[in-house]
């Protein structure tokens, strides 16, 4: 199994709890399509359909702010690393860059260059400069301090769903209704690589936080995690969701990532062990958007209900706490829809944190499991859509994650009884579970190989009968 991260992460601990929603915004008019925090934890930024976008502050006593400007649908929306700078991608094939302030947004600079929607955009890691992706099938890059175009990556030959650049800034990765993901030098502006091992439009592709590789999602209901150095399938979530997968995010230490799809549900995935975390139940309706924050406390999800959900994470301070089998499997955690006073509004958030680790580099290619575990968050809609911030009530205490599963355990360990240990059954149980996942990869790559021999097949007899009426 090709496991990502694995460093233990700054106080982190034995004891988990489940993921907690903290706080629920209201106040768009239509559905959420992007959402981002702002670096210094004190606001969040989302974008929607309804042409606007809102800064939802965290204390209860400043109320949020909308910001008109766009003559359309606003599809994406990103904060700077440094907090300085709002970029905000239209229908109206614009991106503006806003400059936010104590008492609102100033009037923002219009980046008039693609002739289609901008489905996406993105800063650098230093801030310097952005990405944009569009309907008219290119990427553009910007410089965000003069607001001037810079270069266009051309090459997809249908919609561009989204960007995002490497952590160093010199790659950017795209996705297309064309079927391929790519990868682009950003000085160049060249197409260094294509990956083409799709069945259907790719909706969104994100760099792993060390730069190593690269997750992927699509219409087909898949999550795949690619070795950027190798260019190999790495991690593969075959069926993630019930749905079309709309956006993914990492975890900055690498070790989890976020996902969200139009079944309505946001799971998280945990990369060192290749199998599903949790299921998180709280949109009513497709969840259309999802980010964590920068040092990973906490992550935020959009929907098509026109909500704003605020989570806390809690399980980034744990390493490796369950296990398959462990008898947690199907645990619901419920939070009621009552209002409350909830802690991220009581205590101003920190507005420092410690760098994550960087993951250890990638171990040689393979394909794991992927765990049938669901442990799900529930939450009530709100029978009423409000202007002002209001907080749902806190979820019960979650119960304490079982240890993880040991490593095979060498001959004479059965006990008196002659039956297997505990642990090493369950360890056992998880090797046969991914043989299992394994074997049904194969098989779908022997479809793959049989698809592309009908192709080629198909090109000889096209060129056989045009060598043939040549002769003629």
């Amino acid at each position: 199994m090709v496991r990502f991260g694995g460093v233990p992460m700054a106080n982190e601990s034995r004891h988990a709890e489940d993921p907690a929603l903290e706080r629920t915004f209201r106040g768009h008019r239509s559905g959420v399509t992007a959402c981002a925090f702002n670096p210094n934890m004190k606001q969040l930024v989302s974008a929607s359909s309804d042409n606007s976008l809102m800064i939802w502050n965290f204390k209860p006593s400043m109320r949020a702010y909308r910001f008109a400007g766009h003559a359309d649908s606003v599809l994406s929306v990103a904060y700077s690393p440094q907090g300085e700078c709002i970029a905000s991608g239209s229908k109206d094939r614009t991106v503006r860059l806003w400059q936010p302030s104590t008492v609102g947004l100033y009037t923002p600079k219009v980046l008039k260059a693609h002739s289609g929607a901008v489905r996406n955009v993105r800063f650098s890691a230093d801030g310097r400069n952005l990405v944009s992706a569009s309907q008219d099938k290119t990427l553009k890059l910007w410089n965000v301090n003069s607001g001037k175009f810079m270069s266009t990556l051309s090459g997809h030959t249908n919609w561009v769903r989204s960007g995002d650049f490497s952590p160093n800034g010199r790659t950017v990765v795209s996705t297309s209704d064309d079927k391929t993901v790519r990868l682009w030098d950003a000085e160049k502006s060249v197409n260094l690589f294509s990956f083409d091992d799709f069945f259907s439009p790719t909706t969104c592709a994100r760099f792993h936080p060390d730069g190593t590789a690269i997750a992927t999602a699509g219409e087909d209901t898949a999550v795949q995690l690619w070795d950027v150095r190798s260019k190999k399938l790495v991690q593969h979530y075959d069926a993630a969701h019930g749905g079309s997968v709309n956006y993914v995010s990492f975890h900055p230490s690498g070790n989890f990532l976020l996902t969200c799809s139009n079944d309505n549900t946001v799971k998280v995935w945990d990369l060192r062990e290749g199998q599903l975390f949790y299921t998180l139940n709280g949109h009513d309706g497709p969840a259309t958007c999802c980010e964590f924050s920068q040092n990973g406390d906490y992550f935020a999800t959009g929907g098509a209900d026109t909500n704003v959900m605020v989570w806390k994470t809690n399980f980034d301070r744990v390493l490796g706490t369950y296990s398959p089998g462990s008898g947690n499997e199907g645990k619901v955690v419920t939070a009621s829809s009552e209002k409350y006073a909830a802690k991220l509004a009581a205590e101003e958030p920190e507005t420092t944190f410690a760098e994550p680790p960087l993951a250890p580099p990638l171990p040689k290619p393979s394909v794991p499991s992927r765990t049938t575990r669901r442990v799900s968050v529930a939450v009530s809609p709100p029978h009423a859509t409000q202007s002002n911030v209001v907080t749902p009530s806190p979820a019960p205490p979650a119960t304490e994650p079982q240890m993880p599963s040991a490593p095979p355990m060498p001959a004479g360990t059965e006990n008196a009884s002659g039956v297997l240990p505990a642990q090493l059954a369950s360890t056992l149980s998880h090797i046969v579970n991914q043989l299992d996942v394994l074997t049904r990869t194969m098989s779908l790559l022997e479809q793959r190989l049989q698809m592309n021999e009908d192709k080629t097949n198909k090109v000889v007899q096209i060129i056989g009968a045009a060598a043939a009426r040549s002769d003629e």
